[in-house]
């Protein structure tokens, strides 16, 4: 028992071990990307292994544009639609996330998410779409170190160029593109809103732009984006 209950804790403290090692060496990728624009993240490389399934030679359109050469219409559009207190929370809108668990209990299934623009970047960045303890978990760190070592601009302007937008299509200027054959500083006030009611569900409205449900979400999202505060 005695030689059982010491292999355990040798195991315990490895686990332990590795589990630090994993932490610092995304904090080492938190604490470059401060400073340096990040290239292909984690959720680009698995839609692009996705895609290359069907078309070996296809690649991702994305191209990095910086804070201000992006039109403050989408930057309001993406605050209203995703995170309004977004230049106020430390990393977690507790708030959301209660409203968003009362909704999915009601509805019977999940149907929002709560996350904050925080969250979703830490989650893109780094690790799988897969449902998870252990990944909220790891998201709630990375999260942590976003918020403390990064300015809410810099968390900002790099989720503007990494999101999804599309088959495909990460960041605001590819979307831009994509969708309206203008680059991201020339989005007018209702394109802007567009976009912003896509990024829950980008691939389908590629597919589908006229969907009845983005014209409705277009339209909310008009009438708040008055009133979003943007870093």
């Amino acid at each position: 028992m005695r030689m059982l209950g010491r292999g355990l804790k040798w195991s315990l403290l490895g686990l332990f071990g590795v589990f630090l090692l994993w932490q610092l060496w995304l904090l080492g990728w938190v604490l470059l990307w401060g400073w340096v624009n990040p290239g292909e993240t984690k959720f680009m490389e698995i839609r692009l292994a996705e895609l290359r399934l069907k078309n070996p030679q296809i690649q991702l359109q994305q191209q990095w544009v910086p804070y201000e050469r992006i039109s403050p219409h989408l930057k309001r559009a993406i605050i209203a639609a995703e995170d309004a207190k977004f230049v106020d929370h430390e990393g977690f809108d507790w708030e959301g996330m209660q409203k968003a668990m009362e909704k999915n209990q009601k509805r019977g299934r999940f149907v929002a998410g709560g996350s904050t623009i925080s969250q979703q970047l830490a989650k893109n960045l780094f690790l799988t779409p897969t449902k998870s303890y252990f990944r909220k978990a790891e998201e709630a760190i990375i999260t942590l170190m976003l918020e403390n070592l990064w300015s809410k601009r810099r968390i900002f302007e790099v989720y503007l160029n990494v999101i999804e937008w599309g088959n495909g299509v990460f960041g605001a200027e590819a979307a831009a593109r994509h969708y309206f054959s203008v680059s991201a500083a020339q989005l007018g006030p209702e394109q802007a809103a567009r976009l912003a009611g896509m990024v829950p569900n980008p691939r389908y409205y590629d597919r589908n732009r006229m969907a009845p449900g983005l014209g409705r979400k277009t339209a909310i999202i008009l009438g708040r984006m008055a009133s979003a505060e943007v870093p």
